[in-house]
């Protein structure tokens, strides 16, 4: 490889963290934007060497090693790092060939008994073209334990022939839908590029899920969302998982078009981090589909956490709307299911959810209209990163849905701190995307109280 130019393009990443370990990532991409060849990188196996420290300056190396960034997976490198001290502040790098790649933070979870609080940032839908991810910067500067993104890392969208006005910030590597292997891999490219996509997965580590848009607008299970061909279709989701896979720090590989998702990750007594998969296993009325239904239920039923927090793509609650439809993409279009998740919730359920551009709050209740049935949980609905928000009759919403208690048209993310005795959430919002220099604020903040929500004065 040519010593000329950095490979280091996309910057680093750590996620999936364990009590005792990490994973770390990188991908190796002197040309990230090559048309030809992934990256701009030859095509042979190339020796990247790594190092973990307890301090940023590495004056206390910890670990250090080799890795193999291999061609077939575009240069990427996913190190497995382990035998490290439990709730523990870390500091990570990647050389090669004389260049040497920014300085990432991470943080392995906390020990099964410990009682230490958990900070913890959550994110979704980061459309590029429509605008700047400047949200992301100041989650960068929270330095929290741990990011959860829940999905539309990238949209596979083209450049639309007429774009609506303000809906064309930033453009994109090309004017093309991503279909192919090599198109989604210069769409995260583009993404990874971003200086404040950086900055925030060198801050914290990350668990993330991908949704639909890093696929294909509405796919559900083996089906594209538009009455298209089954078996092309789960050729595309083969080599979007893939491109997926090959920019996250993602502890599994997918297979073919298939990609585990749902998994646990405990944070000590105080959070367990339930992940589910709301997307790929979608079958009739069921959204979860069997095995992994069973497999949540069980790990609600089993957890000794304070917090049990279900982590996913689309909105949980039911929400009805003024012309008396509800969203066939989001729970409501699966009541069943949900009523079977919600049957069993345990004491001290938090849903996480993303996908509709904008900030809600919800009680989940045992009678969606009777406001003194059973407090079942709560749910926080965080807004997009920057993609634009739909036309919401909100107030319309709100009064004929009880159970939901803010909305919040701005972009941002949620910032949370759950201890053994206390779970707030902070809506961290901006004005504009359109421009860099945002300043961020908190818009407003909740706290869990038996099962309901509690708003804040600020």
């Amino acid at each position: 490889m040519a010593k000329s130019g950095t490979p280091f393009t996309l910057g680093v990443a750590s996620g999936e963290p364990l009590p005792d370990g990490v994973v770390l990532w990188t991908r190796l991409a002197p040309d990230p934007l090559n048309a030809k060849r992934p990256g701009g990188m030859p095509d042979r196996t190339v020796s990247v060497r790594w190092q973990l420290a307890e301090d940023r300056g590495f004056a206390r190396v910890v670990q250090s090693g080799t890795a193999a960034a291999r061609p077939d997976w575009a240069h990427s490198v996913h190190v497995r790092v382990a035998g490290l001290r439990p709730g523990t502040e870390y500091f990570y790098r990647f050389s090669v060939d004389g260049h040497v790649s920014p300085v990432g933070r991470t943080k392995t979870a906390p020990a099964p008994d410990s009682a230490d609080t958990v900070r913890f940032c959550f994110a979704s839908c980061q459309r590029y073209e429509h605008g700047h991810f400047t949200a992301l910067r100041h989650l960068a500067d929270e330095l929290p334990d741990v990011v959860l993104h829940l999905g539309d890392y990238i949209y596979e969208y083209g450049k639309p022939k007429q774009p609506r006005p303000g809906r064309y910030v930033r453009p994109l590597e090309s004017e093309a839908e991503c279909t192919t292997l090599a198109a989604y891999r210069r769409r995260y490219a583009r993404y990874h590029m971003d200086p404040d996509l950086q900055a925030a997965h060198a801050a914290a580590p990350w668990i993330t899920l991908p949704d639909d848009h890093e696929v294909r607008d509405n796919w559900a299970g083996t089906l594209p969302g538009n009455g298209g061909s089954p078996s092309a279709f789960l050729n595309r989701r083969a080599a979007a998982f893939r491109a997926y896979y090959e920019h996250l720090p993602l502890r599994v590989r997918p297979t073919g078009p298939d990609l585990r998702n749902f998994r646990l990750r405990p944070y000590g007594r105080a959070v367990d981090f339930m992940i589910v998969d709301a997307r790929q296993h979608r079958s009739g009325p069921d959204m979860l589909g069997r095995e992994q239904e069973e497999w949540l239920i069980s790990k609600m039923k089993t957890s000794t956490a304070r917090w049990k927090v279900l982590a996913q793509a689309v909105f949980f609650a039911r929400r009805r709307f003024p012309n008396g439809a509800s969203s066939a993409d989001a729970w409501d279009g699966f009541p069943d299911s949900r009523a079977r998740v919600l049957a069993e919730a345990p004491d001290g359920l938090v849903v996480l959810s993303g996908d509709v551009h904008n900030n809600w709050a919800c009680d989940l209740r045992a009678d969606w209209a009777d406001p003194e049935s059973a407090a079942l949980g709560v749910e926080f609905v965080g807004t997009s990163v920057t993609s634009m928000p739909p036309d919401t009759d909100a107030k319309a919403i709100l009064e004929l849905n009880p159970h939901i208690g803010f909305f919040d048209g701005h972009r941002g993310y949620v910032s949370c701190t759950a201890s053994m005795d206390d779970f707030r959430a902070d809506y961290r919002v901006v004005d504009y995307v359109d421009r860099r220099g945002a300043p961020v604020s908190t818009v407003a903040a909740f706290r869990v109280e038996k099962n309901r929500l509690r708003r804040i004065d600020l």
